[in-house]
This record gives C-alpha cells, structure tokens and sequence, in this order.
C-alpha cells in the first residue's frame, strides 16, 4: 500500500474544501452603535433629512443560503430625529406617527434572493400605523472582517401608511415619498 497515493488525494480534497467551509458564515447580531436608519423627503420642494436613534433587529443569513435567510427590523417611531425638536414632537402626534397608539414601525422578510455580486433582492411587508404593505429593496453585503455591512434604499409613499393625516395630506407640502436607507453591521455568528 503506497501511502503517497493515498494521501495526497485526501490533502488536496481537504484543501480545496477548506475555502468553502471558511465562506460558511452566518450573520446575527447587529450592531446597533455601527448602524442606521435614515429618510430622506421633500418638504415645499426642499431636501429633508432624518434618522431614527433605536431600533433592534433580527438577522439569520448565510450568504450561502439566501433562501433560509430571516430579518425582522423594529424601529422606535418616537426615536425619530427631524434635526429639529419641535419637529420630531409634531410628528409623533396623531396625525403623523401616533407614537402613543402606535410606538414601532416593524419589517418582517419574506424572501431574499441571490442577484449577484454580493447583491440580494429583499422583499418583505412594512407595517407602520397598523397599516401593512410590501416593500423590496436591493441590499449590497459588503463583508468587513468578522462582520458584514447591509446597505439599501427604498421608497414608499407616507399616504399608503397614514402618515400625514389632516392639514398634512397635502403633497405640496410634505412629498408623498418618502426615501429610507439603511446600513446595517452584523457579526458573524
């Protein structure tokens, strides 16, 4: 029995399988000091900008099992900061937010799909006033270390969720779109 010949199969199979075992990561915890969540908006045709403070997540992903994959995304409404105070307590009131009816917006997946080049299609359902819709966004993972960065943008329309009830439906005023993006950092598990 030559040893040589059975050996070096088994040292070339473990070494080319090492590189996909070290791929075989799955992204949990996210950490909230290194992640955001902002909005963009029109007001009277001019550029708005926010961001709210607290928010918690849950993440499951395996980049090599997109399918399986699971993110729920909770954001405290009355967190939110205009960038003035008298901003963010009128829209915590009843017509915008109602942040004493309704504290949290929460995003719950429902598919996530490979597209390539470290891209994945996110689809899901938004509730915010307990109002439901779908939403889908394009999130590029960017892998940073023991971690990986989950970045995206997209619109809805505050009219779908009653935000800006009263004086405030008017779309001269406040756009009816409203641009979100996130970037979200996950340890890996």
């Amino acid at each position: 029995m030559d040893i040589k010949r059975i050996a070096m199969p088994l040292l070339l199979g473990g070494l080319l399988a090492a590189p996909l075992a070290a791929q075989a990561v799955e992204y949990t915890a996210i950490q909230q000091d290194k992640s955001n969540i902002a909005f963009g908006y029109k007001q009277m045709g001019v550029g708005m900008q926010g961001h709210f403070k607290k928010f918690s997540a849950q993440l499951n992903f395996d980049p090599a099992k997109p399918a399986a994959a699971k993110a729920q995304l909770d954001v405290s409404l009355a967190s939110i900061d205009t960038g003035s105070a008298e901003a963010n307590e009128q829209v915590a009131d009843k017509d915008w937010f109602n942040t004493k009816q309704y504290p949290n917006a929460r995003f719950v997946s429902s598919a996530i799909k490979p597209l390539g080049g470290n891209r994945f299609q996110v689809d899901g359902k938004l509730t915010i006033k307990g109002r439901t819709q779908p939403v889908s966004t394009v999130a590029t993972m960017t892998p940073q270390g023991n971690a990986a960065a989950f970045d995206g943008v997209f619109t809805i329309k505050r009219a779908d969720f009653a935000i800006g009830e009263g004086d405030w439906k008017d779309f001269g005023t406040v756009a009816n779109e409203i641009q979100i993006k996130f970037h979200l950092l996950a340890r890996a598990k």
